[in-house]
């Protein structure tokens, strides 16, 4: 069974890949015929404005979702700042300009949006696969630094898998609390995966006595 699928359109196709959704409904939920659950195809894209579908599919905040023009471009535009949310209870939800070490270049959306697992549940790392409900993972997303604030605005954020450690950020990125509120700025940080840090999101070195590897 393929790990993606395609519905195409007049004017473009949606693809939906298996190995990044995580359902958080932001399609299903949305406004209009696009996407429609129990329907066969679940999604059309020519129910809708072009423009509306883009707008759909970039709410989705796994990368599950990519719209692709009839000429075979992917079409997303990476929004001015990089950002990192640290949610309720679940994985950390990236945007912007990403280079994340390890994705498959088939992986189009992650390319710009991404979940990444911070509990050490996922059997999907660096992505999150909802391992943090069976696991009961609980952390409601406060972040206690300020940060020595960014050099710049936008541009690259690499992001790397330290071996058995944690996730290691490099670029200009801002981390917003769970609650909403800018919490942090800076060009580096190192992001706890292991889930047992006592400064999420922050790594504080948990990790070497968790035992955790990844």
């Amino acid at each position: 069974m393929s790990d993606t699928k395609d519905f195409a359109g007049e004017k473009g196709t949606v693809r939906w890949d298996a190995r990044l959704c995580i359902h958080i409904g932001e399609c299903g939920r949305s406004r209009g015929e696009l996407f429609v659950s129990g329907r066969d195809p679940w999604c059309q894209p020519d129910v809708v404005e072009l423009d509306e579908v883009q707008d759909v599919v970039e709410r989705c905040p796994t990368g599950a979702l990519t719209l692709r023009k009839k000429d075979g471009t992917v079409v997303e535009t990476a929004p001015e700042q990089n950002v990192v949310v640290v949610s309720n209870n679940g994985p950390l939800y990236v945007r912007g300009t990403l280079a994340i070490e390890g994705a498959p270049a088939d992986m189009e959306g992650t390319k710009h949006r991404a979940a990444l697992c911070r509990c050490g549940k996922s059997k999907n790392k660096p992505f999150c696969d909802n391992g943090h409900e069976k696991a009961e993972f609980r952390d409601h997303g406060a972040v206690g630094e300020k940060g020595e604030g960014a050099s710049g605005v936008g541009g690259t954020l690499e992001i790397k898998k330290a071996q058995n450690g944690p996730l290691l950020l490099s670029g200009n990125v801002t981390i917003v609390a769970a609650s909403g509120r800018v919490a942090w700025k800076g060009d580096k940080c190192a992001l706890c995966r292991c889930g047992e840090s006592k400064n999420k999101p922050f790594c504080d070195g948990s990790h070497k006595a968790a035992g955790f590897q990844g």
